[in-house]
């Protein structure tokens, strides 16, 4: 039985994220997928909550047949100690899935086998540009999953994401505070 974790914000979960859960399911027989920065919430970089998040992988991901876990994951502001804080966090993985070079340093230094994959349509796929897509009110929900466009209506988060784009204050929309 093998294992893999695959970190992302998802801010929000878009169509790479989905490809890349993808290959993942196809090389492991389970898929635990982590919320990093799972304690911000209500900024432009990350506007979504944890559980909005989980709603909307838990939705996306029901459609596998991997088994899959979602674990929200608080930031620390700690890199050596962050694979552990993981660690204690989700279920046991054998391997770790990134393309971030400091996330794929922190797993080896740790000694956990990391698997890199092509990125998916980067170009378009970026979750900064999907959130500026939804403030300025172009076209945006090609690019995720229908049950993640679902989500946001839910949680009116695209009315929440204009609002607080809009907030005058010094920056404050770009801070994780």
């Amino acid at each position: 039985m093998t294992r893999g974790f695959y970190i992302g914000r998802f801010q929000p979960f878009h169509d790479g994220h989905r490809e890349m859960t993808d290959r993942i399911a196809e090389e492991v027989d389970e898929v635990v997928v982590g919320i990093g920065s799972a304690d911000a919430s209500h900024t432009v970089r990350n506007p979504f909550t944890a559980g909005e998040r989980i709603m909307m992988l838990s939705r996306v991901l029901d459609e596998f047949d991997t088994q899959t876990y979602v674990v929200p994951i608080e930031d620390i502001d700690r890199n050596s100690v962050w694979v552990g804080h993981i660690q204690s966090m989700a279920p046991d993985f054998d391997v770790a899935y990134s393309n971030n070079p400091l996330v794929i340093r922190l797993f080896e230094e740790a000694g956990i086998e990391v698997r890199q994959s092509e990125m998916y349509n980067r170009g378009d796929l970026k979750g900064s540009r999907i959130r500026s897509r939804m403030i300025e009110g172009k076209e945006w929900s090609h690019l995720v999953p229908d049950a993640v466009v679902d989500v946001i209506d839910e949680v009116d988060g695209l009315e929440r994401l204009r609002r607080i784009a809009g907030d005058d204050g010094d920056d404050a929309t770009e801070n994780d505070h």
